[in-house]
């Protein structure tokens, strides 16, 4: 039985808190106080508030003495050690010092039982599961050191910026099991066309302290930090989007009718990894490691491949490479980005015609058009020919062998006026996004270097936030850690406390 104290308990002094704030509210209102000042007035006395309630209810608890002896189900019999053992716990309301009843072998060796931890399910951490999901939801859309002064600002509660970051990467720990153990979404509210994408993004890695510094003087092409790649990929159903090659034209030069509404990606779901390193030097690359995430988004999100499949990616060949490695070729089309296309074209159009004018213009738009009807080796053969034609020596000649070069070997992944015609996305945005969002927006602002641990930590939960996993996250992560610390909780529940009247 659990032993409670109440003969601590204090209701009166309760009642005068609240009292004062109705007095407060008076005067206030009496001396004409600003709005202003009565909020921060009113939020100081309910933090005060917050904090003598909660001291009543931890008092209430009492030490959490179960008697002389405890019985473990696996049969150990632990006995009540002499001391209290004190533990610190920070939350929003402020710091708390709890002194525990603890149980084992005796004084000096492991502790084996806690009833009050059990009984309270604590936190691993010292810092409460609601500050913890108040601070990193501040941190994971802001640097560690803004979040720390809005907490202090808010709360007057002191955090180092360290002890943030630690929280960052133990709030990380759970990301992965929960992203296994995710319900599938309802096929009912999934597009007909499943999309998969993957892009890289780098980040500034921190200077490690046996690196040499960085030199005063860098000539052109030398970097003060050294950044390394994370390997974005996404995954989402959409509906299909029928458009014609002028449409689309249209659209990127803004100068015809309004397009009607593009279709909004269904269960948007986006992940970076670095790559993973070991000790022994062997590990798995960024790409394998997101690809297989995406090979997985397709086997829960399109069981035996009978929805139709577009993976869209740049130029790079490696993206290629880890797409034929990992994903399934049956109902699977892969797409150019056009707006990679778009560029190229526009460099062969530099090539004949100077750069703002209307016959540029026009020389790329014609050329768009024709790629969009799937001419793209006609467009080639036609700029092979007029760079004859025109005698193009020197770098004007190399820039349009590369364009034809890129052109060819892309070719069988721009087959738009097939995309088109059946409706399938032809541009990366929601990957080129999520590169901005995820990645850009929160860890490469001035200043910032990371560590591998940190920088993979900060992705993990920050792409629960982005993909609207947060609430769902927490609650998991809660009950992983609970269940994983207090396996013999049930040994501490039962009648709830009845308050003396």
């Amino acid at each position: 039985m659990f032993a409670h104290d109440t003969g601590i308990d204090n209701p009166q002094l309760l009642h005068d808190l609240a009292a004062e704030l109705l007095t407060y509210v008076r005067t206030a209102a009496t001396q004409g106080t600003a709005v202003h000042d009565v909020e921060r007035g009113l939020w100081q006395r309910l933090l005060r508030l917050g904090h003598t309630t909660l001291s009543q209810f931890f008092a209430l608890q009492g030490s959490g003495d179960v008697g002389d002896t405890v019985t473990l189900p696996d049969g150990q019999v632990c006995a009540r050690l002499p001391q209290l053992h004190t533990c610190r716990y920070v939350s929003f309301f402020g710091e708390f010092a709890l002194a525990r009843t603890a149980s084992g072998s005796r004084e000096g060796q492991k502790i084996a039982f806690v009833p009050l931890d059990n009984r309270l399910q604590l936190p691993e951490s010292v810092f409460s599961y609601v500050l913890q999901d108040w601070d990193q939801g501040l941190c994971v859309e802001q640097a560690f050191g803004q979040a720390h002064s809005t907490v202090a600002r808010m709360l007057n509660l002191q955090q180092s910026v360290a002890s943030l970051e630690q929280m960052n990467q133990q709030m990380a720990a759970q990301v992965t099991d929960f992203r296994a153990n995710r319900p599938r979404p309802d096929p009912a509210t999934e597009g007909p066309i499943l999309v998969t994408s993957a892009d890289g993004k780098g980040i500034v890695m921190r200077r490690a302290a046996s690196d040499p510094a960085p030199v005063a003087h860098r000539s052109k092409g030398q970097k003060a930090s050294q950044k390394r790649m994370a390997t974005v990929g996404t995954a989402y159903t959409v509906d299909r989007y029928v458009r014609t090659a002028e449409e689309v034209v249209a659209t990127l030069f803004r100068d015809g009718p309004k397009p009607p509404p593009r279709p909004v990606p269904c269960h948007k779901r986006v992940w970076a990894r670095l790559s993973q390193e070991a000790e022994d030097g062997t590990g798995q690359s960024s790409l394998a490691i997101v690809y297989d995430w995406l090979l997985n988004e397709v086997a829960e999100r399109n069981p035996g491949l009978a929805k139709e499949m577009v993976h869209l990616a740049d130029g790079q060949e490696a993206l290629w490479q880890a797409r034929r490695e990992h994903l399934p070729r049956r109902h699977l089309t892969d797409i150019l980005d056009l707006l990679h296309v778009t560029p190229r074209l526009w460099q062969a159009a530099h090539v004949f015609h100077p750069e703002g004018s209307e016959a540029a213009e026009a020389f790329a738009r014609e050329r768009i058009v024709r790629v969009l009807r799937g001419e793209v080796v006609g467009v080639v053969q036609g700029l092979r020919r007029m760079g004859t034609l025109w005698g193009l020596k020197g770098s004007k000649q190399k820039t349009l062998a590369q364009v034809c070069a890129y052109l060819l070997k892309n070719r069988e992944r721009m087959r738009y006026d097939e995309y088109l015609a059946k409706g399938y996305p032809i541009a990366s945005g929601v990957i080129e996004g999520a590169c901005r969002h995820l990645v850009k927006d929160r860890m490469e602002r001035a200043g910032m270097h990371w560590t591998p641990t940190g920088a993979q930590a900060m992705l993990d939960v920050r792409s629960t936030y982005v993909n609207g996993d947060w609430e769902e996250y927490q609650a998991y992560r809660i009950h992983r850690e609970t269940q994983r610390l207090y396996p013999h909780r049930h040994l501490v529940e039962g009648p709830q406390l009845c308050m003396p009247a």
